[in-house]
């Protein structure tokens, strides 16, 4: 993907794009949509980030993996910290953003929602 010279710096934003659920590429690879990163004057890598659905499927994985069980299993004082991420990260722009949480923990959507105005009158 790239040669010696880039590779501290691949080695340095490989686990922000793995947080992120994107994917790295060699530079002449990229497309219209993807990032081309430069260390030191030359292109090293491309990125190609996740549509916003994607990234949603992958920070409710990535809170599973957090809390070491599936959301389901959580009570409910942890499934409204969950909802309060989510919508901190932005789950709730994507569309069917509060049918994919819900899923995810086990509860209707009016109860996401319920998650949401509480916090918002607290």
């Amino acid at each position: 993907m790239t040669g010696a010279e880039g590779e501290p710096f691949v080695a340095a934003v490989k686990p922000l794009v793995d947080a992120m659920g994107g994917e790295m590429l060699a530079p002449g690879e990229a497309g219209p949509d993807d990032v081309v990163l430069s260390w030191e004057g030359a292109e090293v890598v491309a990125v190609r980030l996740p549509q916003l659905a994607d990234s949603l499927d992958h920070i409710l994985a990535a809170l599973e993996r957090k809390h070491g069980k599936p959301l389901a299993e959580l009570d409910r004082r942890t499934k409204q910290e969950v909802v309060r991420v989510l919508e901190a990260r932005g789950a709730f722009s994507v569309r069917h953003g509060v049918e994919t949480v819900a899923g995810a923990l086990g509860v209707s959507r009016f109860t996401v929602y319920n998650y949401l105005n509480r916090e918002k009158q607290a």
